[in-house]
């Protein structure tokens, strides 16, 4: 079926983020009263993603018989900081998922690097296939790019608006993830294991 609709897979993968964007730049002037308490824009935007973000990812699930790792992190870090931020009222806990799951990430590979592990390796192997020496350096560098990410959110939401962070969070980091793996084209060519066909 994913073959079939590879726009489906597109759809859940997306459709919360934008359904999110939506309810923001609707309501982002405005204020809620929902049950006698007033939430901003960014809080009802945030009520909205977080059940179609479940049921999208349960979907996808159903869809593709499996899920990554960032997708089940993703998804259980929404849940329990979006949540924080609908039931305290407060914006801070949802901005601050984006900075938790980045320096989880580059933990979790810096601490590979340390234990002379090839975690991405195993991760991501069956896309790419790299000596280890490039997974080496793939990770140090991964571990950077995920470190300064996280760094360059918590600057963005504390010092500039609501909507300036919506956007970069968007559109920022995902251009910045672009940028880094078309960086890296280099590393992948050179450190590439090729069939004996090739």
């Amino acid at each position: 079926m994913n073959e079939r609709f590879p726009w489906l897979k597109a759809a859940l993968e997306w459709g919360p983020l934008i359904l999110f964007l939506i309810v923001f730049m609707w309501l982002r002037d405005r204020t809620v009263p929902i049950g006698g308490t007033e939430y901003s824009g960014f809080i009802v935007a945030t009520l909205a993603f977080i059940p179609v973000l479940v049921l999208s990812t349960l979907a996808l699930w159903r869809l593709t018989g499996k899920l990554s790792a960032m997708q089940v992190v993703t998804l259980v870090l929404v849940v329990v900081f979006g949540g924080l931020s609908v039931w305290l009222n407060d914006p801070r806990f949802f901005k601050m998922k984006p900075t938790i799951i980045y320096l989880l990430f580059a933990g979790i590979l810096g601490y590979s690097l340390m234990a002379g592990k090839n975690w991405l390796g195993a991760v991501m192997s069956a896309g790419l296939k790299m000596q280890p020496e490039g997974w080496r350096i793939l990770t140090g560098r991964m571990v950077a790019a995920f470190t300064g990410m996280a760094v360059l959110n918590e600057i963005v939401w504390r010092t500039m608006s609501e909507t300036t962070w919506v956007w970069f969070k968007t559109f920022g980091l995902t251009a910045i993830l672009f940028v880094f793996i078309m960086a890296n084209a280099g590393l992948f060519n050179r450190y590439a294991i090729k069939d004996d066909a090739e």
